[in-house]
């Protein structure tokens, strides 16, 4: 247990507004820790794995994926309960940052050698193991010292990064440096120095009464009960769904260029839409973040989204030209901006208990890598069998619809 006499400092609810510089430093940590997560994932993984089995490659991206997402899912929860109960002077948040971002470099740069599928699946099992350590730091501390009546600006910030991440990474890999080897050594040196201004940078307040470790707690603790916290349930399949959504139509964008669209570049195809989509992300993510902290809403604004980027895998699925998937870029990208600010800010609302918000936060993240490892499975019968690309883009958008009818059973957030 948790001395009562910390709570004001370490476990009460933040009232003091953030300054820009702390919203910016832990923007670029987020930033860090998706170039890591998804450079590899939409580039560099694909290329590494069509040299070893062209004829296999969306097979063996889908077994390696899912390895890596599996990691995730067992990794941030714990991660995040460690962090819940780290005490010292550097407080609960920046050493698992530092520590995550040095291993999943480490794991980045293990993968970038390998030259057999199970080599690359484990490389990236152990980036994945540091990444999401770094993203249980990265995610907790809007919960902890960020204001319910700003934290949808300041998600909309962080959630950026995530969108950038996909864009920055891109251009990283394939204008700065040239090659798979040198991509994934930019990548994981960029998530070390982007994560280093926010560890030194800020302090934050410190837990200065060691918490009971259990691992049994910390195991049971992966279970939040739905009767008990339902609106933390609801939250949780909501993001489930739109993630797995999400994880189902980009998993295969590469491929879907090259076998549906005859893109004449695939790869700088992915890396034109990945542009287009950020910018319009961008551009929705900090005005719906405002609309929601002034109106104190945050599920209409969420069904908008579900709606906006159902909406664009229509368009993908039912036109297969390169005009179409710009188009349908733009349009997602509008809607997963919206989603990236409302829905985190509606995700710490429902947190069950102050004492575990990264943990819990590790929880809900699994309903953002659990996807990863359904997705192929869903994805690769219904590429075969099921209407090709078409029928692909037609289940994300079912998924997300059904997404944004279920955030509406949440009670507690307006």
């Amino acid at each position: 247990m948790v001395d009562r006499t910390e709570l004001p400092d370490a476990l009460a609810e933040p009232c003091r507004p953030v300054r820009p510089a702390w919203t910016a430093t832990l923007s670029l940590a987020n930033l860090g820790v998706f170039l890591g997560f998804f450079t590899p994932i939409q580039i560099l993984l694909p290329l590494q794995l069509e040299r070893i089995d062209a004829a296999h490659k969306a097979v063996l991206l889908s077994w390696v994926t899912g390895v890596g997402a599996l990691i995730a899912m067992l990794a941030n929860p714990l991660a995040g309960a460690l962090s819940d109960r780290t005490t010292g002077r550097f407080g609960r948040r920046r050493p698992w940052i530092l520590a995550g971002s040095v291993l999943g470099a480490l794991g980045l740069l293990l993968t970038s050698v390998q030259h057999t599928a199970v080599g690359i699946a484990v490389g990236w099992a152990v980036a994945q193991l540091g990444l999401n350590v770094m993203l249980a730091g990265t995610t907790a501390p809007v919960a902890d010292q960020v204001p319910v009546a700003q934290r949808a600006v300041v998600s909309g910030w962080t959630g950026i990064s995530q969108s950038l991440g996909l864009v920055v990474g891109a251009v990283l890999v394939t204008t700065v440096v040239t090659g798979v080897l040198s991509g994934y050594a930019l990548t994981a040196g960029a998530t070390v120095a982007l994560g280093l201004p926010f560890v030194l940078g800020f302090r934050e307040p410190v837990l200065r009464t060691r918490a009971v470790f259990s691992l049994r707690a910390v195991l049971k603790g992966y279970w939040v009960s739905p009767r008990r916290h339902p609106d933390f349930g609801w939250a949780w399949v909501t993001r489930f769904l739109i993630n797995l959504g999400n994880a189902i139509g980009t998993l295969y964008l590469l491929y879907y260029l090259t076998d549906a669209v005859h893109y004449r570049s695939p790869d700088q195809g992915v890396l034109i839409l990945t542009a287009v989509y950020t910018l319009a992300a961008l551009l929705t993510a900090i005005p719906a973040g405002l609309v929601s902290d002034r109106s104190g809403r945050r599920k209409g604004l969420v069904l908008l989204s579900c709606l906006v980027m159902a909406a664009a895998a229509v368009v993908l699925a039912g036109v297969h030209t390169w005009p179409a998937t710009v188009l349908a870029a733009v349009v997602l990208g509008a809607g997963y901006g919206v989603y990236l600010a409302v829905d985190q800010a509606l995700v710490t609302q429902v947190l069950p208990a102050a004492a575990d918000r990264a943990k819990d936060l590790g929880v809900i993240n699994i309903a953002n890598s659990g996807p990863q490892v359904l997705a192929p499975a869903l994805a690769a019968p219904v590429i075969a069998y099921a209407g090709g690309y078409a029928g692909l883009y037609a289940l994300t958008a079912v998924l997300t619809l059904l997404a944004g009818v279920l955030v509406r059973r949440i009670r507690s957030v307006a």
